[in-house]
């Protein structure tokens, strides 16, 4: 009976052990926390140019950016989810930024395919030396995150409530530290944008290799 128990237990071990390798589920419901987020300006993936959070919500109504890195299994799970919710909610005012880490931008490039992804994509960090020097890993230790990498992780941004001047654009967001439930998120966008939940609509999914 011992060695049963025993074998049971390194089986379930080997089965979660694999389910993270390979990018098992981590979904996980979007919830407000306190958290000290503040502004950045990162390269655009396509072009180069400077990007910058502040200037790129405004005018906007709600924008998610999300941290991923390319070759993270959850990442790929959340991509198609996050391209759908963009296509049905950008006409509304709500808009995404991707945030690349841990990896370089050809593999950033290679990850959305030629067409690119639908939304803007920039760059923060192109190397896993950069894991604790990133306001993605800031972001994730501050609400209480402790996986290694945390991809994907996303922080929703109410430009009607970031700060109109200073570092810290704002205190406390609603965030979602693993792969978001698509029937949640998509209810949490169409409340904070003040619609109806779109049932219908033409996905555009990023391209995943």
């Amino acid at each position: 009976m011992k060695k049963f128990l025993t074998l049971t237990l390194l089986l379930l071990l080997a089965i979660v052990s694999t389910a993270r390798a390979t990018g098992g589920d981590e979904s996980v419901l979007i919830e407000e926390k306190a958290i000290k987020y503040r502004d950045w300006t990162f390269a655009d993936l396509q072009t180069g140019k400077p990007v910058n959070l502040r200037e790129f919500a405004a005018g906007k109504r709600l924008v998610l950016v999300v941290y991923f890195a390319p070759w993270c299994g959850n990442w790929r799970n959340e991509a198609p989810r996050v391209a759908r919710l963009y296509e049905k909610y950008k006409a509304q005012g709500f808009d995404v930024v991707a945030v690349n880490n841990y990896a370089t931008k050809d593999d950033a490039k290679k990850f959305f395919g030629e067409k690119g992804a639908p939304y803007t994509v920039v760059v923060e960090s192109e190397s896993s030396d950069a894991r604790t020097k990133t306001t993605h890993y800031e972001c994730r230790i501050s609400t209480g995150d402790k996986r290694m990498w945390g991809s994907p992780y996303n922080v929703f941004v109410e430009p009607a409530k970031i700060s109109k001047t200073g570092d810290v654009l704002m205190e406390r967001a609603f965030v979602a530290s693993g792969e978001i439930i698509e029937e949640n998120a998509d209810k949490f966008i169409a409340e904070r944008l003040g619609v109806k939940e779109i049932k219908e609509a033409k996905p555009k999914e990023a391209a995943q290799k």
